[in-house]
Parts: C-alpha cells; sequence; structure tokens
C-alpha cells in the first residue's frame, strides 16, 4: 500500500465536530493530494447514509459510491488522526482511512486494511502516533505481510 499513501497524505490531530466534518476533512485531503474532484468527498458523504463504514477499533474507513468513481484521478488514501474522537453514528473514531478507488481494487484495498485497523495493537498504535512515518511503516507492513 505504500504506493498509495505518502506522508502529505497524512493529517495528526485533527478535530471534527461530527462524522460528516470528519469525512469532509479526509475528503478534502484527498482532493489536495490530487487524487480525486471535489464531487467525490459528495460521493463520500452519499455512501455514508447508505452503510456505515465504522470498522471497529475506532477507525472508519469512509469512500465513495461506485458512480463516485468518475471522480477519481488516481488510486489514493488519505488518513485523518482524530485524537478527541469522533461521534460516528454512536461509535467513537480517532482514526479515518479515506480511499479514492479507480476500479475494482478497492474491494483489495479493504482487505488489506482492515488486517492491520482491526489489529488492536497496531490499530492504537495508528491513534496514537505522533508522526507521518508511524502510519507510514505500518501500513506498508500491511502490504507485506498480505503478500506473504
Amino acid at each position: 500500500m505504500a504506493e498509495l499513501l505518502d506522508a502529505s497524505g497524512i493529517r495528526l490531530g485533527a478535530s471534527a465536530r461530527d462524522r460528516d466534518d470528519a469525512i469532509r476533512q479526509v475528503g478534502a485531503l484527498l482532493v489536495e493530494i490530487g487524487a480525486v474532484d471535489p464531487a467525490y468527498v459528495d460521493g463520500m458523504l452519499e455512501r455514508e447514509e447508505s452503510v456505515s463504514t465504522f470498522v471497529g477499533e475506532a477507525v472508519a474507513i469512509p469512500h465513495g459510491t461506485n458512480a463516485a468513481r468518475d471522480h477519481v484521478k488516481r488510486t489514493s488514501l488519505a488518513v485523518v488522526q482524530f485524537p478527541g474522537g469522533v461521534d460516528w453514528d454512536g461509535q467513537r473514531v480517532q482514526l479515518c482511512v479515506g480511499i479514492a478507488a479507480q476500479g475494482s481494487e478497492q474491494v483489495q484495498i479493504l482487505s488489506r486494511l482492515a488486517h492491520t485497523l482491526l489489529d488492536a495493537d497496531q490499530a492504537a498504535e495508528l491513534r496514537e502516533a505522533s508522526d507521518p512515518d508511524t502510519i507510514l511503516r505500518i501500513l506498508t507492513a500491511t502490504e507485506e505481510e498480505a503478500v506473504q
């Protein structure tokens, strides 16, 4: 997953009013790094209305609807950390990993992320990371484990 995420796509120490604000922030980061058009963020919000992207361990993985793929310029990830937590439909989220995928690779990316993000120790390390390199190291290790 190293090819999908670099330090410019990571924000630490953020805060959000609510779930939608958190999604807008991770979506704006995807726009900022050139992965998507601004309209993709609407698709992320639409996806969240139909099915929650909360996955457990204080982590959510927002991504756009199938129709929103038209607004993806390149497959990429963005990570926003919310140390104070965000209410996510009654759950607490501290780490938001936004996905922009051009095609069917979204399922594989979700699977790889789930492998790491649902591991309590690794999820805690990501939630508490004080530098982007920690997040890059953990998510890169996920890719290497996935090929073994």
